[in-house]
């Protein structure tokens, strides 16, 4: 289990893919709200004067010196749907953000959305 306190170190930190290829730096976790375990991340990816985030799932990503490595290809984190780098993610837009890697969307009994930036 990842505990709450060490994904603070993980912000600035690079995403790698299983292959080592470079992806983006690490900009937020995101918890599961059922759970409370972080289950997605933001990474900042484009040209400086363009970026965006993109998310990409957590589970079974390893965490080494100076790196985070997930379990997903740089090509496929890339075409994840995208926020700004000011922009939330609309509760509207979740559900397309887990289809985008195949996972099933959970919100809450009341709507409640399966997110949350920690």
């Amino acid at each position: 289990m990842i505990q709450a306190a060490d994904i603070r170190e993980w912000r600035t930190q690079d995403v790698v893919d299983p292959d080592g290829h470079g992806i983006g730096s690490l900009e937020a976790v995101y918890v599961d709200t059922r759970t409370d375990e972080p289950a997605m991340a933001t990474v900042q990816i484009g040209l400086p004067t363009r970026h965006r985030l993109v998310f990409v799932p957590l589970d079974g990503a390893i965490v080494g010196p100076g790196y985070v490595r997930v379990a997903y290809g740089k090509a496929l984190v890339k075409k994840c749907p995208a926020i700004g780098t000011d922009d939330v993610l609309p509760a509207e837009d979740e559900a397309a953000v887990f289809a985008h890697y195949g996972m099933a969307y959970q919100p809450g009994a009341g709507g409640e959305r399966q997110l949350a930036r920690r």
